[in-house]
């Protein structure tokens, strides 16, 4: 039985972020493109659609999270939420003009953004131990990059030309999780352990701990400087190390196989063996590092910097998964029961909400503010920005992050 359940957990997390990575990578291209093969907005409309998941994910919160731990089994709102995203998908692929893309992508964020955090409620719902949630997870990588592979393979096939082949794939695996979701293990609210019926506010309350708020405070602005790993990375490595286009996606792939091989074997070793406060400042002091190596590329002989710079990738897949993930275990680890789908969702409004856009836009004042493309030695002041902020926030999680395991969060939540 135990088996069964990891499998259904396992391939829950695949098919989530296989419906994400259908989309995410080559959505703006897509709404930029001119017609018949794209939709030929401008890019402040693209950005303005390619933002509404992360303001989605802001309300994550007061929707999904507050219906999980009061209202409604988790999987059973997952399937909905899912058959209702799918549809919406679907529909975003025969979608023209930007004013309707606009309202149909919105529609489909809403749905999809409470699902991200519920996920990984869930998944800890039926785990022995947090510690084994890597194992789980890994799987959501695996399926963002099956996603990938498999819309490469549909467009060489030129399967159903005409509509939106990036969203019509995540439509399609998202009415596939919405059926699943059903055969999910039962996760029902937590009803007679609640002390306050509105779950979001107890999550909130969680921030009067000093450490939780040091936590997420930190958190925060790391994901605003990840945004320059997922937004300028690209060019970079196209115009600053003379990467040919065509291979871009298949040398970035190296952070995400990183992330896999860091997820599934190095996360619970540590975990177990290091603990959970010395595996999060790892993961804190990878992005610094990473961020070293890309400002110093336009200064070095290319032969010795571009091996260098593509193997400081796998620094992103390790960051990922020793923070990111390890931050999902720690706050499952310090929520009450009756509001940890709440506390994941308050995660998400922190990380991939306001941190997400917020970093989107700072990461593009920055570019503008440097204008890499002029001379290809400015690269190194835009990525020393986020080395800077990163390194701060490495010292400042040394210094003031406690040891969750010996801290005491009841006091200043209940």
């Amino acid at each position: 039985m135990r088996l069964w359940i990891r499998l259904r957990l396992s391939l829950m997390m695949f098919l989530e972020y296989a419906i994400w990575g259908s989309w995410a990578p080559v959505l703006w291209p897509y709404l930029t493109t001119q017609q018949p093969d794209g939709l030929g907005l401008s890019d402040p409309q693209a950005a303005l659609i390619f933002g509404l998941l992360p303001l989605a994910c802001i309300l994550a919160p007061f929707t999904g999270g507050q219906i999980a731990d009061r209202w409604m089994p988790t999987q059973l709102f997952l399937g909905i939420v899912h058959l209702a995203g799918g549809i919406m998908l679907l529909v975003a692929s025969k979608t023209h003009g930007f004013g309707n893309m606009m309202l149909v992508f919105a529609l489909y964020c809403l749905f999809f953004a409470p699902t991200l955090a519920l996920t990984n409620s869930l998944a800890f719902h039926h785990l022995k131990s947090e510690k084994d949630f890597g194992t789980i997870r890994v799987w959501g990588t695996i399926g963002w990059i099956v996603a990938g592979f498999m819309l490469t393979l549909w467009r060489k096939f030129g399967i159903l030309p005409g509509v939106g082949d990036c969203l019509a794939l995540a439509g399609i695996f998202g009415i596939i999780m919405g059926v699943f979701s059903f055969l999910l293990p039962h996760t029902p609210p937590a009803k007679e352990e609640a002390v306050d019926p509105l779950a979001f506010r107890e999550a909130f309350v969680l921030l009067k701990n000093r450490n939780f708020l040091v936590f997420m405070t930190i958190a925060f602005v790391v994901t605003t400087e990840l945004q320059f790993y997922y937004g300028p990375t690209g060019g970079y490595l196209e115009k600053a190390l003379k990467i040919n286009h065509a291979n871009i996606p298949i040398t970035m792939s190296v952070a995400q196989i990183a992330e896999i091989i860091a997820m599934a074997l190095f996360l619970p070793l540590a975990l177990r063996s290091i603990g959970l406060r010395k595996t999060l400042a790892i993961g804190v002091i990878a992005w610094p590092l990473r961020y070293v190596v890309f400002a110093s590329a336009p200064y070095g002989p290319l032969e010795i910097m571009r091996p260098a710079v593509i193997a400081s990738l796998t620094l992103h897949g390790l960051g990922y998964a020793f923070f990111f993930v390890a931050s999902q275990i720690f706050v499952d680890m310090v929520a009450p029961k009756d509001i940890r789908a709440s506390a994941q969702s308050l995660l998400t409004l922190v990380t991939l909400g306001i941190g997400t856009w917020l970093g989107v836009q700072f990461t593009g004042y920055i570019m503008e503010v440097f204008k890499p493309e002029a001379d290809v030695h400015n690269w190194t002041k835009v990525f020393l920005v986020p080395c800077a902020l990163t390194v701060l926030c490495a010292l400042a999680f040394l210094i003031l992050f406690k040891d969750p395991e010996k801290e005491s969060y009841t006091s200043t939540t209940r």
